[in-house]
């Protein structure tokens, strides 16, 4: 069963298919949750809180589905290759994921303000909503890290630079897929195993 947290997440990302941001109001996702006003503030402090909790809660399902695609039974280029399609297919299901990793946020969407340190509430809850949010540099770099992690124990011989490299170079492929869909014939996931192959990391095929 789902936590209170979860439930007006889950009621936020509804609300979102039908308003833009601006017109989603706290006391209607409360009410779609079933809980009260006041716990949706006791958890996120404020529409801000619930903005950046939401956000974080899909940069955490992008990157748990990077971790998948790299724990699969496949040859190293070959887990890249589906980080890559993992990160055009996100960023195609999820408007919030897409700007996570493009940093173009439509007024649709809730683009979570910053919050200074000091601003920090002293109640746990509002805590993890004070929480920031990863910039597109920063969620490019934590896949290239988890990359880098799952497949250096499988290269002994390769560069340690030049394998975070490649491992960067395959989501930056992704995302430029997103951008700009490669016309071709063999669709994104044939573009990239294609660019992939032919990048001049030895003993990662």
């Amino acid at each position: 069963m789902p936590t209170a947290r979860e439930s007006l997440l889950d009621a936020a990302v509804s609300a979102l298919a039908g308003l833009p941001w601006s017109g989603v109001r706290m006391v209607d996702v409360a009410s779609a949750a079933g809980v009260s006003r006041q716990t949706l503030y006791n958890e996120f402090g404020s529409k801000d809180g619930l903005a950046r909790a939401l956000v974080r809660r899909e940069a955490d399902v992008y990157l748990r589905g990077v971790d998948r695609a790299l724990a699969e039974h496949a040859a190293p280029a070959d887990r890249l290759v589906h980080v890559a399609e993992w990160t055009v297919g996100s960023a195609r299901s999820s408007a919030l994921v897409r700007a996570l990793l493009t940093g173009c946020w439509g007024e649709r969407l809730p683009a979570p303000s910053v919050r200074t340190t000091a601003a920090v509430s002293a109640v746990p809850a509002q805590r993890r909503a004070d929480a920031g949010v990863p910039g597109p540099a920063e969620l490019v770099a934590a896949v290239r890290d988890r990359a880098l992690a799952a497949l250096e124990r499988e290269v002994p011989g390769a560069d340690p630079v030049e394998l975070g490299r490649f491992c960067e170079t395959a989501v930056r492929l992704g995302l430029s897929c997103v951008v700009a869909p490669p016309g071709r014939p063999e669709g994104h996931a044939g573009y990239i195993r294609a660019v992939l192959a032919r990048l001049p990391v030895r003993a990662v095929g």
